[in-house]
């Protein structure tokens, strides 16, 4: 089934808040792409965790919540051994996945950590930053699926209180201000799939505050029913709400 971004009508926050109030989930399927390795974990939080565990456990989490609006679910690199970025919307593809959503934790440059310790351990981290982002690819044929996707996850996490980061514009141009979307054309696991893609950052696992509340179970649920309330409006072909 081709994806088919719902009430394509609605223009502006308003419209997607509407969307958001208006639309149910279709019966289209989420791959949901846990980020890095065990061998290449990504980043590593203020308190020593890889980026991979946290990006695991968030995805855990999401699956359960968009099951529940009658979304089904792929999980792409379960066991963190899917080294090729490529091979990840591949695979989703051939799961028959409509959308895609990479789950990702954020850093910070090395110049702006500041070492502590931290159990017996010399670390490092930075509390001046924090809050989640997201990113799409121009070179996403469908890109304008993809971003619909992210604006509209955008506007439902700051509806809920959830506040993004914009540090990354620094390096990322905007494709969405408001909604702390950037463009990202060259990653990998975006730009080589064939479906609407993003890549969700959660939040700033160096920042030692945010690194806590990211991983308090009853945030990561508050924040995965968002993002699957959000997800449920994308997937809408149009029917109306209820149906």
């Amino acid at each position: 089934m081709p994806f088919m971004p719902a009430c394509s009508s609605f223009r502006g926050v308003l419209g997607l808040l509407a969307m958001l109030n208006l639309c149910a989930a279709g019966a289209q399927t989420v791959a949901i792409d846990i980020g890095h390795t065990l061998a290449a974990p990504g980043a590593i939080s203020a308190r020593g965790r890889s980026e991979f565990e946290f990006n695991r456990d968030f995805a855990r989490v999401l699956v359960p919540a968009l099951n529940a609006l009658g979304v089904p679910t792929v999980l792409i690199n379960p066991d963190g051994d899917i080294a090729s970025l490529r091979d990840r919307p591949q695979q989703a593809a051939a799961m028959g996945a409509d959308l895609l959503i990479s789950i990702h934790h954020d850093s910070v440059s090395a110049f702006e950590l500041t070492p502590w310790i931290w159990a017996g351990q010399v670390l490092d981290y930075s509390d001046t930053f924090a809050g989640h982002s997201i990113f799409v690819s121009r070179e996403n044929p469908q890109l304008p699926a993809s971003l619909l996707c992210a604006r509209v996850i955008g506007a439902r996490l700051q509806r809920l209180g959830f506040e993004p980061t914009h540090k990354n514009a620094r390096r990322r141009a905007y494709a969405d201000e408001t909604h702390a979307v950037h463009y990202y054309d060259g990653l990998a696991v975006l730009r080589h799939a064939r479906i609407p893609a993003l890549l969700f950052e959660a939040g700033v696992i160096k920042n030692r505050d945010e690194e806590l509340l990211l991983r308090d179970p009853l945030r990561q649920a508050r924040m995965a029913d968002g993002i699957a309330t959000a997800i449920a409006a994308c997937l809408r072909n149009g029917a109306p709400a209820g149906s």
